[in-house]
């Protein structure tokens, strides 16, 4: 909701209250910066919640001497994303509708809270993100860039939205919406489900500029444990990415038919962009057919959407043609793998039935002989789509211009 008095650095603690905003500061070993990182922010108000992430060192202490903060103490150590999700829920029962989050290594600046309180008066409720400058920043670390880099173009393929960074842990988060999800991640990669999440409940999504500090690697603390962090974000992505392709988009589509009385010429200039070659059309849908149907379940779009991305097709085309393997199809995709995969096994090659030959257990048994043909079904599928929309979009252009010269001819 937006305030009618415009806020001023000097206002700041009012407007926290106003706003009903906090900041949530979670913990896990800082003893040398959590102190002085409380006490900055103390500077703009006193709406400060501390979570206590099952620190082994003299963190816990430290904030017991900090009056006038709420504070949760846990153990033992369950990860940044339980301590932000504790973190959320007790601001929820304090009545705060809006939740700044800072982290306690010092990295961020306290100085910083007007720019997203200033920004929440002028956006209304949304989902505020703080954005680095990766470029200028001294000592950030490689996997750092490339990390955000890398997030970045993840958030844009399952929202649609672009964001600078969204690795930040400098944001603000309206709690309206939080309180009524169910979230299945706790440790880092909770901060890539919940601004993903936000953003499918129709939450608005916008960013402001902030300043870091990285330190020196030899005094840099850091509870990132690259490979196996990394691979719970993998894993979150893909199983995001699940999401979007079975429901999130279909919806997405659904709602642009409903609402939009101008869909039939937004939709035509979304397939048809008037810069874009018949022959890169057709390679899209191509493309987007042979990731539906080749046998790697479940990874198809995490591979196909950056390999398309990369090679410049109309990704809107590449997706709606990997479509083809949505659930009422996978039946006749897997009956058809196996009917193609039977030259290829010889006096081993089996003929199972449509309606009641296709098991998993069959599947399994008969492994070889689906993969082998679910590889060639993918070409099959590749070349029947490249001609269709190029037959399809030849067609429509020559109509398309019979049609002009027939009213120029009238008029």
């Amino acid at each position: 909701m937006k305030t009618t008095e415009l806020i001023t650095d000097h206002n700041i603690p009012q407007a926290f209250d106003d706003l009903k905003a906090c900041v949530i500061i979670p913990t896990y070993n800082n003893a040398s910066t959590i102190a002085g990182v409380i006490k900055s922010v103390q500077q703009y108000t006193p709406n400060i919640i501390v979570i206590n992430d099952g620190s082994t060192d003299a963190t816990r202490q430290l904030i017991a001497e900090i009056p006038n903060i709420y504070t949760v103490n846990y153990e033992p150590n369950r990860g940044k994303g339980w301590a932000l999700r504790t973190g959320f829920k007790k601001a929820i029962d304090l009545g705060y509708q809006y939740a700044i989050t800072i982290d306690s290594d010092g990295q961020h600046f306290a100085n910083d809270l007007p720019v997203f309180i200033k920004k929440l008066q002028e956006e209304g409720s949304a989902l505020i993100m703080g954005a680095r400058n990766m470029e200028t920043a001294d000592n950030v670390p490689g996997k750092s860039s490339f990390g955000n880099k890398f997030s970045n173009f993840w958030y844009k393929v399952e929202t649609g939205i672009t964001l600078p960074d969204t690795q930040t842990g400098y944001r603000l988060y309206p709690l309206e919406p939080i309180s009524k999800m169910k979230f299945f991640t706790s440790r880092y990669e909770f901060e890539i489900e919940v601004i993903v999440r936000l953003a499918w409940a129709g939450a608005k999504v916008v960013s402001v500029p902030i300043t870091v500090y990285y330190p020196p690697a030899e005094e840099r603390i850091s509870h990132f444990r690259p490979f196996k962090d990394f691979s719970r974000i993998s894993v979150v992505n893909t199983v995001l990415v699940t999401i979007c392709f079975f429901y999130i988009w279909p919806r997405n589509f659904l709602r642009f038919f409903f609402r939009n009385k101008n869909w039939k010429k937004d939709l035509r200039d979304i397939l048809l962009r008037p810069g874009e070659s018949d022959i890169t059309k057709a390679n899209s849908t191509a493309f987007g057919g042979f990731m539906g149907v080749v046998p790697i379940w479940g990874f198809q779009l995490l591979i196909g959407i950056p390999l398309a991305h990369f090679m410049r097709l109309n990704k809107t085309l590449f997706l709606i043609a990997a479509n083809v393997s949505i659930p009422p199809m996978i039946p006749f995709i897997v009956f058809l793998s196996f009917l193609m995969g039977k030259p290829f096994m010889g006096n081993r090659a089996v003929s199972l039935n449509l309606a009641d030959g296709l098991t998993l257990k069959s599947i399994g048994i008969h492994i070889e002989q689906y993969i082998y043909g679910a590889i060639v079904l993918a070409f099959v599928a590749a070349f029947l789509f490249w001609i269709i929309t190029f037959v399809f979009l030849k067609t429509y252009r020559k109509t398309k211009t019979i049609i002009k010269k027939k009213n120029t001819q009238v008029s």
